[in-house]
């Protein structure tokens, strides 16, 4: 899955696709590198981000999903919480919905997602908003709590039509979580297999790599690569990522690799 962020404060691209022209010409790119998902999105996550007015995410997105399935054949994945946005999205083609509120921003999303029985949505697990979620998170136990908010969101989305095949999981890393919450997740990912088996990390260019390895948002490809090596082996299906095309190459060699164990 590549990463279009039509945004003007994205932590790692922001203001660079915020024109519509510019977002095709990448997304053209990331097709070219045998990308299989794009996810866009119009409003920024980072820790301390403020909201998008709505009307402003749909402005942003149309112009880009008409532009990119006019031109290509890709799964377009819409990066948002709110159902008036998805909603938008989905009626010019978008095929999943990544929700990092895992549908508790909006009631009406729910629904929206029923009344849809083909498009994919991905709960994303955070501990608080993108205003405050980095301000001291805290858990006693992070797999265990992560695993039953998972459990209690499926258990949600079953009971208001969503089937169990179109739901995504995704544990957050950096959304309210310390360096050590987030290792403890990436190296541990198979213990979610059982509550659900479809899988999305996304690891590419966070901070905890800086915390890892001082490094600049640019200097982390070589540690975005490291993170994902366990969730590969893990068989997790999603990798969300800003390098498209050197992930593809690190996932085909360790693939190759893993495949001669003895």
């Amino acid at each position: 899955m590549g990463i279009l962020n039509i945004t003007e404060d994205s932590f790692s691209d922001g203001n660079q696709y915020i024109q519509t022209d510019r977002a095709l010409v990448h997304a053209a790119e990331m097709i070219r590198d045998q990308v299989q998902i794009i996810d866009i999105g119009a409003e920024s996550t980072r820790p301390g981000a403020k909201p998008i007015a709505e009307n402003i995410q749909i402005e942003r997105l149309l112009p880009v999903i008409n532009g990119i399935k006019s031109a290509h054949q890709i799964k377009l994945s819409i990066d948002t919480r709110k159902a008036s946005v998805a909603a938008a999205a989905l009626a010019v083609g978008a095929d999943m919905i990544n929700d990092i509120s895992a549908l508790r921003d909006d009631p009406q999303m729910v629904d929206l997602l029923a009344d849809h029985p083909e498009t994919e949505i991905v709960l994303m697990h955070m501990q608080g908003s993108p205003e405050d979620m980095q301000n001291r998170p805290q858990y006693k136990d992070v797999i265990s709590e992560v695993k039953a908010f998972f459990t209690e969101r499926i258990t949600y989305c079953l009971n208001h039509g969503i089937k169990m095949q179109n739901i995504i999981i995704d544990p957050g890393i950096g959304f309210g979580k310390t360096l050590e919450h987030n290792l403890l997740l990436m190296a541990n990912l198979h213990q979610f297999r059982p509550i659900c088996s479809r899988i999305l990390l996304g690891t590419s260019r966070k901070s905890f790599i800086d915390l890892i390895d001082p490094s600049s948002v640019s200097e982390r490809l070589s540690g975005s690569l490291a993170s994902v090596m366990y969730a590969i082996c893990d068989g997790v299906e999603i990798l969300r990522v800003h390098d498209v095309k050197e992930h593809h190459q690190f996932i085909k060699v360790l693939s190759e690799v893993s495949a001669m164990r003895i």
